[in-house]
């Protein structure tokens, strides 16, 4: 390592096409070839994630998959597995854990280290021996992209640079010029509202935005974040405060025989059930719901087109953690959407909110003693059938009907940042190799 080069203190580990690459190990007779795993067994769903092969060939990532079937005729279509793919990230937590320690867990497919100066002046054998530990305890097709930095930005964009299975290593005595041909898009945390803004502002380019002062970023992004963001892009790490929890929520798209009133409550409601055991699971109470319906994908960019796509209703109660208090919050909810709400919705998300530890709330004084008792009561019946659910499976009980969501994993899918417990699973697929191949 040269000597005007200092260190990596971060490393960061990125997944090629994570959930196509879990299918292809778990099921060798993929390897090789086109995959697209799929959230529906449905011609109309979309491509949630696609294999390196396919990659190759232009499918992208949340196309649909019927385009994704006329570019690739003899495409593999498989549905998703959230719960087995828990399980293997898991097991490959294990596995970097033996070979340097995990400073961060940041999504399913993508952790972090701290690199003493020992292991940072040894980086990039660091991670060959990462990679190999890996392909001997999995296969060669589970590969990953690994970045080393002194900071984690941009160890990060190291990571992303040389996709699928990539090593590179970034000092900003490097940069400017080994970055000068990426777009402002691509790095990590700017998006489209934030690029409009730079470029706006004159910053067309990396170059322009390497050039920025910590305090001209923090006009431009109109917050701390942006001082941040330049301090970490020049290799100074940036101090933030420890994150305070302030949602709990899922979403689903729905499949067009679910979007009928009746269909998208009860679907809200299963939502709205995985969120509040969620909650139950912390020492947090919420105070607000809000339930969120979208038509189909927005293709225009007018304001008045957007806001014509989407309906939204928010409720307030008393701080609670019951299931009956959340329903009921729901249920004005839904009433309101089935008198008020223009379009066919789409997909449904129901969010709990307004949160608050148990030790810092005080009493309201116009509770009554009988409403307080009534939540006492319910939240007992919450934690029973939790413990009942944990117990004999997510079917075992529960309040209303209780009708399978075509796609499953409803409260369990895997977002960007949050992986699911074993407890958000109610019905478990089975063993790792039994792939759900789709039938469209």
């Amino acid at each position: 390592m040269s000597d005007t080069i200092r260190p990596p203190e971060r490393l960061y580990l990125d997944f090629d096409s994570f959930f196509a690459s879990a299918e292809q190990h778990f099921n060798p007779v993929l390897r090789g070839k086109p995959v697209c795993v799929v959230a529906l067994d449905s011609a109309h769903t979309g491509c949630i994630a696609v294999s390196r092969e396919a990659k190759a060939l232009g499918v992208k990532n949340n196309m649909p998959a019927r385009e994704a079937r006329l570019i690739i005729p003899d495409m593999t279509f498989v549905v998703a597995r959230p719960d087995v793919y828990v399980r293997l990230h898991k097991r490959i937590l294990a596995v970097i854990e033996n070979v340097v320690p995990i400073q961060h867990v940041r999504s399913i497919d993508e952790v972090v280290c701290a690199l003493l100066p020992s292991e940072g002046r040894q980086g990039l054998a660091l991670a060959t021996q990462i990679k190999t530990a890996l392909q001997d305890a999995f296969s060669p097709v589970l590969t990953c992209s690994i970045g080393l930095g002194p900071t984690e930005l941009l160890a990060k964009v190291a990571a992303e640079r040389h996709k699928p299975n990539g090593t590179l290593l970034l000092d900003p005595s490097m940069l400017p010029s080994a970055l000068n041909d990426l777009k402002l898009a691509k790095l990590p945390g700017i998006g489209a509202g934030m690029v409009a803004r730079l470029e706006a502002a004159g910053i067309a380019d990396f170059n322009a935005l390497w050039a920025l002062a910590p305090k001209q970023a923090r006009a431009l992004w109109g917050n701390v974040e942006g001082e941040r963001f330049i301090q970490e892009l020049h290799g100074c790490h940036a101090v933030r405060d420890q994150t305070r929890k302030q949602m709990f929520g899922h979403s689903r798209v729905l499949p067009r025989d679910w979007r009928s009133p009746d269909k998208v409550e009860d679907c809200a409601r299963q939502l709205l059930a995985g969120a509040a055991r969620r909650l139950r699971r912390t020492d947090l109470r919420a105070s607000k719901l809000t339930l969120a319906l979208r038509s189909q994908r927005l293709r225009s960019t007018s304001a008045k087109s957007a806001e014509a796509q989407r309906w939204t209703w928010e409720g307030q109660f008393q701080p609670s953690r019951d299931d009956r208090s959340f329903g009921r919050a729901l249920s004005k909810g839904l009433a309101h959407a089935r008198a008020n709400m223009p379009f066919v919705p789409h997909a449904v998300s129901v969010v709990l909110h307004g949160l608050n530890a148990e030790a810092y709330l005080t009493g309201d004084l116009f509770d009554t003693v009988s409403e307080k008792s009534d939540r006492t009561r319910w939240e007992n019946v919450s934690d029973v059938m939790d413990n009942l659910r944990a117990r004999f499976g997510g079917k075992a009980l529960s309040l209303g009907t209780h009708e399978d969501v075509p796609g499953g994993y409803v409260g369990g899918k895997i977002a960007f940042g949050r992986i699911p417990e074993a407890e958000d699973f109610e019905n478990p697929t089975g063993a790792d190799g039994d792939t759900h191949f789709a039938t469209f």
